[in-house]
């Protein structure tokens, strides 16, 4: 006879209000006496680029706690997962936004997620800048003439290595040499490159890529477009009460978009959400 539990799940397009556009992510709503082992067995399964765990919050300024897993490691943060785990949460009705906010507990500490309809939006809960060593790797994965300006690792939680390239027109046909970029990361320990172009709409262009992690290309990433806001806040394309709009995903059938809003003291990040599945997991 099985002693598997029922545990409530949902999975939730993020960036999108469209369902199967976007970035899914698995919720499993109760993760109590779930070991970290069978945590990562169960995101290796689900095959999505990130599956998350929410229990209920250690600390009293949290609504509840959550863990973030690709289906190769452990995260401590990350951007659509954080979006994609409060949808789930407000919709099962586990947490309610007070004036307007939950707040999740994670490895990176506290973030902020504010709601308004389906769309939500996250404060960066830190970032640091790092020269990205060994420039001439990643050139040679993206191509002769490809990157415009000196790559950066940014360190939001996952450190990417940030990119901005020559123009819209080579981000939507980058094709990069993907075993050059998992040998950087496993040297560097960096989570995965994410790269952009300005568009002349006065949005931009993005597509990330972590095959490191077992994600060859990550349909639209939160924390991924969280390190190119901080990129650009320091190289001075935006500053405080800037707003614009990142494309991402279509080259994965998977279009998405991201608003990002800087303030004075913060960078946010946000986006719709939409659940697709509803239903139960039993482990």
């Amino acid at each position: 006879m099985s002693t598997a539990n029922p545990r409530p799940f949902k999975q939730v397009d993020v960036f999108t209000a469209v369902a199967l556009k976007g970035n899914p992510v698995a919720v499993i709503l109760d993760a109590q006496g779930l070991s970290a082992e069978q945590m990562q067995a169960i995101a290796n399964w689900t095959n999505l680029s990130e599956t998350t765990f929410v229990s209920p919050a250690t600390d009293a300024s949290a609504d509840y706690s959550v863990r973030i897993f690709t289906p190769k490691s452990e995260l401590p943060f990350a951007g659509h997962p954080t979006l994609g785990t409060a949808h789930a949460v407000i919709e099962a009705g586990l947490a309610m936004p007070k004036n307007g906010k939950v707040v999740q507990q994670c490895a990176v500490g506290l973030v902020e997620v504010s709601v308004a309809g389906t769309g939500l939006s996250f404060r960066l809960p830190r970032y640091a800048y790092e020269e990205a060593p060994e420039a001439s790797q990643l050139a040679a994965a993206l191509g002769e003439g490809a990157i415009k300006g000196a790559p950066q690792i940014v360190n939001v939680g996952p450190r990417w290595v940030i990119a901005e390239l020559a123009s819209a027109e080579t981000v939507e046909q980058l094709q990069p040499d993907l075993q050059i970029l998992a040998d950087y990361d496993r040297a560097q320990s960096t989570t995965g490159m994410t790269v952009y172009a300005e568009k002349p709409d006065g949005g931009i262009v993005v597509r990330s890529f972590a095959p490191a992690d077992g994600i060859a290309e990550d349909p639209v990433c939160g924390s991924g477009n969280g390190a190119v806001a901080a990129y650009r806040l320091k190289a001075q394309q935006v500053s405080a009460g800037s707003e614009y709009v990142a494309s991402q995903g279509r080259q994965v059938g998977r279009d998405g978009n991201v608003r990002v809003r800087i303030e004075e003291d913060a960078i946010h990040v946000g986006g719709d959400c939409v659940t697709v599945v509803d239903g139960t997991f039993w482990i």
